[in-house]
């Protein structure tokens, strides 16, 4: 989508430092963390929200979990452990409606709810 941020960015018209990059998805860090790591894992095809995966996204999805614990291992996370969020819609806290994952950690996370 043309209008889309992280499309911009997954098709390299917008530049941007990538923890990761693969043919599937990228990682960045978020630019408004809210912990001392907080990077996003991201799929190139545009995808609006959770609700929109069907059964044929499941290794797309699988995929973005397994990136998400290559990084966080390679940010020096994995062992003390950290938090893996998608937020769904606009009540739901997403503010990019382009699926992505948000991994938090590098300090203890309180329990929400």
């Amino acid at each position: 989508m043309a209008d889309c941020l992280f499309c911009r960015m997954a098709s390299g018209e917008i530049p941007v430092d990538k923890l990761h990059d693969d043919d599937q998805l990228f990682a960045i860090r978020d630019i408004n963390p809210r912990a001392p790591v907080h990077f996003m894992v991201i799929p190139k095809e545009h995808i609006p929200t959770l609700a929109e995966l069907t059964e044929e996204h499941a290794a797309l999805l699988y995929r973005m979990v397994a990136v998400a614990r290559e990084v966080a291992a390679a940010e020096g996370i994995a062992e003390r452990g950290y938090r893996v969020v998608v937020n769904c819609g606009r009540e739901g806290g997403q503010a990019i409606f382009h699926l992505h994952l948000h991994v938090l950690g590098g300090r203890v996370l309180r329990a929400e709810g």
